[in-house]
């Protein structure tokens, strides 16, 4: 049993709203004190110089003359009625007079029933040592130090105790207050069960809860995370004649976000913003993270700025929940401005703001921006989770960051704290099988089986571009049979990377693949076999090709389209070539291809592969040679815009090529100095070189 006191008086100003619905008391008036002691006779009237942590636990009752009264025979002139009352008598500090009005002083009281409370928090939760500790209170217990007791405890099971005690020897005016400030308590000790049961206690003996009572639980849910519940005791509170007040308003947007109920939420938070209810840091950043969840990224920003407006301060949460936001809208510039800001206010970053900051940069691929917030983490001792590790490792994979990911894997292994997963050698492999390194890429899929990972199909999928590349045709033959003994089902990327593949097996290899195409996807296999055919029926080709693309996902028609017309440019058969990109034109595979005004005709690139750009330079040289010849005007200038970027896992991009491809065509067309990317000619130029021309030609790359 611990029954020591501890000297530390507690204040009680924590709940606000229970103060504004329970608490009463008249205005305090300013006491001077220049390093001198003043004393009113009245001062230990409730009605006169109170502490302020007394006002917030006071009730609408005053004290009872008990704990008020001081002896007269200390006042000076007590007895004199005929004396004129003074407001202030003089005393000096040092006196034992003044020590001793201290000591009556109720903020000496408040301090001692702060020290019952925590002797309270600290004893045995038996109804002999919480009796043993409350006894000091004597037998006429005030329904003042009743409240203020259990308003300071945070053990829920002496705190039951406590308030049992209390309420049977007590007669309080208002039996609810004591109810309330119990419920703190396990609102204090994120104990919700003890909070209901103790409601329904209430109901039982007849007592009706108020406003405070439901907000308290409400703000319990709240804390416990138990969204549901808290929106669950709110819709509860018109049965008992209860209003909710403009806090409890506030505090339910926060809780029908995370209940997921979002139109209450947002509902709740236009009429806040029409009433101007005062709203947490807690509550906006749940409405960020709810705008964030629902795709409305400038909601998110809006809400932000508003809560700036209103003079809300955003705090680390609200900085991290619009981090991740703005990751998840891959708006990277808006993550460095926000970041930024943070800073600037003097927030320094947590393990939260690292991880928002990591995915926000992965997914744009960042590279550089990641791997300085990876670095910063490492210099400040914190450990990243599989999740971040693994994030970090897929950009690389993505920007092509191979002895970056080498170092972030080794690091990852030597933590301590975070183990390799199926993911960590996914985007491993990955990235060693697009830098066309064979040798790495089987010695990490070797790790991989010796972690008890086994591989899936992404592994798969780019051990057989990586063999591809090394033209290492038997390998892949034998990856795609390993695919087929995990029944492990082909999708459509694995086909088209099988379909990648072919485009750089040699001739005399591809027969090794037609099966494996074939057993993957039957209808990629029928079209396979058609390109191959030297002669088909008129009209096959072009109906089982658009029988496939109907067939696959969107996101890799434009793939699978690019890789068929190289296909045949690479197996020399410019016909079938043309007649694939006019389907894909047709099928909307490709659009905004080529634009026409009347200053420039221009033909865009960029978004194709070799072979299709090639093929659709031809088709449109061949359109500019009949519009000449039919005597069509061409405008001033014509472009050719290849985009000035290059493969993440190659040296060369498309510019380079067809500067090269131009040249042997002996085409007018020059890399324009002030546009990156772009090939240009004058009408004069291209009019002379397309009338010189005597047949069409395509150049394989």
């Amino acid at each position: 049993m611990a029954f020591h006191l501890c000297s530390s008086p507690s204040s009680l100003g924590h709940d606000r709203h229970y103060l504004h619905n329970s608490v009463s008391f008249l205005q305090k008036p300013t006491v001077r004190s220049f390093g001198n002691f003043f004393f009113q006779p009245n001062s230990l009237s409730l009605h006169s110089r109170i502490s302020p942590r007394i006002a917030l636990v006071s009730l609408q009752d005053p004290i009872p003359q008990e704990t008020q009264k001081l002896d007269a025979s200390n006042a000076p002139d007590s007895q004199d009625p005929g004396r004129k009352t003074k407001s202030y008598i003089w005393v000096n500090p040092r006196s034992p007079r003044a020590s001793k009005l201290r000591q009556h002083s109720y903020d000496a009281r408040y301090a001692s029933l702060v020290k019952i409370a925590e002797s309270l928090d600290s004893c045995e939760a038996t109804e002999e040592d919480v009796s043993l500790v409350l006894r000091c209170l004597g037998d006429r217990i005030l329904e003042q130090d009743a409240v203020i007791v259990l308003n300071n405890m945070s053990n829920p099971e002496t705190a039951l105790l406590a308030f049992g005690f209390l309420r049977k020897r007590l007669k309080p005016s208002r039996e609810v207050i004591l109810y309330n400030v119990t419920l703190k308590v396990f609102r204090k000790s994120r104990d919700f069960d003890r909070a209901e049961k103790l409601f329904d206690e209430m109901l039982e003996t007849g007592v009706k809860p108020d406003n405070v009572t439901f907000s308290t639980i409400i703000s319990c849910a709240r804390v416990c995370s138990m969204p549901n519940k808290a929106v669950e005791w709110f819709e509860k509170m018109p049965e008992f004649g209860c209003r909710p007040d403009d806090v409890t308003y506030s505090a339910m947007i926060d809780a029908y976000g995370r209940a997921g109920n979002v139109d209450m939420a947002l509902s709740l938070y236009d009429r806040a913003r029409t009433e101007k209810w005062r709203i947490d840091p807690v509550t906006f950043s749940t409405l960020i993270r709810i705008y964030g969840m629902s795709g409305n990224f400038d909601g998110c920003l809006n809400v932000y700025e508003e809560m700036k407006a209103l003079g809300v301060k955003p705090n680390l949460v609200i900085y991290n929940t619009l981090l991740d936001s703005m990751g998840r809208a891959k708006r990277p510039w808006q993550v460095k401005n926000i970041y930024k800001e943070m800073t600037n206010n003097g927030l320094q970053p947590n393990w939260g703001t690292y991880a928002a900051l990591i995915r926000a940069y992965g997914r744009a691929r960042y590279g550089e921006d990641a791997l300085i917030v990876y670095r910063e983490i490492k210099e400040r001792g914190l450990e990243l989770s599989v999740v971040l590790y693994n994030t970090l490792l897929a950009m690389c994979a993505d920007v092509g960051c191979t002895d970056e990911a080498a170092e972030i894997f080794e690091d990852m292994k030597s933590s301590g704290n975070c183990m390799p997963d199926s993911w960590t050698f996914s985007s491993m492999i990955t990235i060693y099988s697009c830098s066309g390194k064979v040798s790495e890429a089987e010695a990490m899929l070797n790790a991989m089986l010796e972690a008890g990972c086994e591989p899936n199909i992404f592994v798969l999928t780019s051990l057989i571009q990586c063999y591809g590349k090394a033209n290492r045709t038997d390998d892949v033959v034998k990856t795609f049979d390993r695919l087929l003994e995990l029944d492990i089902t082909p999708d459509d990327r694995f086909c088209g990377c099988m379909l990648n593949v072919m485009t750089q097996t040699p001739k005399e290899e591809l027969g090794k693949l037609i099966d494996c195409i074939d057993k993957a996807n039957p209808k990629l296999g029928i079209v396979v076999k058609l390109l191959l055919e030297e002669q088909n029926e008129e009209g096959t080709l072009r109906k089982e090709a658009s029988e496939l693309f109907d067939s696959v996902s969107v996101d890799v028609k434009k793939a699978y389209c690019n890789c068929l017309i190289d296909l045949c440019v690479n197996l020399d058969m410019l016909e079938k070539a043309c007649e694939l990109f006019d389907l894909g034109l047709t099928l909307e595979v490709y659009t905004d291809i080529q634009s026409k005004s009347p200053t420039q005709w221009s033909l865009y690139l960029k978004s194709l592969s070799l072979g299709a750009a090639l093929t659709a330079l031809h088709i449109w040289m061949n359109d500019l040679s009949k519009a000449v010849e039919s005597g069509e005007e061409l405008p001033a200038v014509l472009g050719i815009n290849t985009g000035h970027g290059k493969h993440k896992y190659s040296d060369k991009g498309l510019a380079s090529v067809f500067e090269s491809h131009l040249k042997e065509l002996n085409a007018p067309f020059h890399e324009a100095p002030d546009k990156i990317g772009w090939f240009l000619t004058t009408k004069v130029a291209a009019t002379s070189w397309l009338e010189s021309r005597s047949s069409p030609e395509l150049v394989a790359a």
